[in-house]
């Protein structure tokens, strides 16, 4: 079990309850049925990442249009190498990407968690 700081919980659950569209369509139009349990709004770290699979070591973080900010996109990578620290693999999509593009991004999730972990 991966570390994470408790006092993230609370607000991991408020966001469970309120998920983007975005997550909403990728959670219950993929991850949700997926062969290998995925779970939405994991505190890991400091963080709390979108989606997590254990198994795999992987996190899924969706980007909406504020990740193109400068200052966030420091973050972002900050964040990401933060989790890349504790050995999980990082796949981030963008909205439009999830939008316009769902059959890919669900292919792409699950090569990497095949290649992972294999089942």
């Amino acid at each position: 079990m991966r570390e994470y700081d408790r006092s993230l919980i609370p607000l991991a659950k408020v966001m469970q309850k309120n998920m983007t569209p975005w997550e909403r369509r990728l959670w219950y139009g993929f991850l949700r049925g997926y062969p290998v349990r995925f779970q939405r709004q994991k505190a890991l770290g400091r963080y709390i990442v979108d989606f997590y699979c254990a198994r795999a070591s992987l996190a899924v973080e969706l980007d909406g249009g504020g990740h193109f900010e400068p200052d966030r996109m420091a973050r972002d990578a900050e964040r990401t190498a933060a989790l890349e620290a504790m050995g999980l693999r990082v796949l981030r999509f963008t909205n439009p990407e999830v939008d316009g593009q769902f059959s890919s991004v669900c292919e792409q999730i699950d090569r990497e968690v095949k290649k992972r972990r294999p089942f």
